[in-house]
C-alpha cells in the first residue's frame, strides 16, 4: 500500500503531537497535588487513577511512534521514487515504444 505525501505527513505530525500531549499530560499528572493520583500527596502510595492514566499514556506513546514511523518510512519511499534515476512518471506521457517494424 502506497500512502500519499499528505497523509505521510500527517501520519508524522500526529505522532509527534501524540508525544507532545501525552508528556505534558504525564508531567502534570506527576505534579498532582489533589488527591486524585497519590493519597496524600504522597509518591510514594498511587491511586487506580494514576495507574489507569500512566497506562493510556504509555499506550499513546506507543501508538504515536508506530503512526509517527509509518508517516517517516512512507516519506522516506516517496523521496526515494523521487532521485534522478526514477523520476517519476506523469499518467499523461504516452508509454515508449520501439519504432522498429
Amino acid at each position: 500500500m502506497k500512502l500519499s505525501r499528505p497523509v505521510s505527513w500527517f501520519l508524522v505530525a500526529f505522532g509527534a503531537w501524540s508525544w507532545i500531549v501525552w508528556t505534558t499530560f504525564v508531567k502534570n499528572l506527576w505534579k498532582d497535588s489533589s488527591g486524585l493520583a497519590f493519597h496524600h500527596g504522597d509518591h510514594s502510595s498511587p491511586t487506580a487513577y494514576f495507574w489507569i492514566h500512566l497506562t493510556l499514556a504509555v499506550v499513546s506513546f506507543l501508538l504515536g511512534t508506530v503512526i509517527g514511523l509509518l508517516g517517516v518510512r512512507s516519506l522516506r519511499t516517496l523521496r526515494r521514487e523521487r532521485t534522478p534515476e526514477n523520476p517519476p512518471r506523469t499518467p499523461a506521457e504516452p508509454p515508449v515504444r520501439s519504432s522498429a517494424n
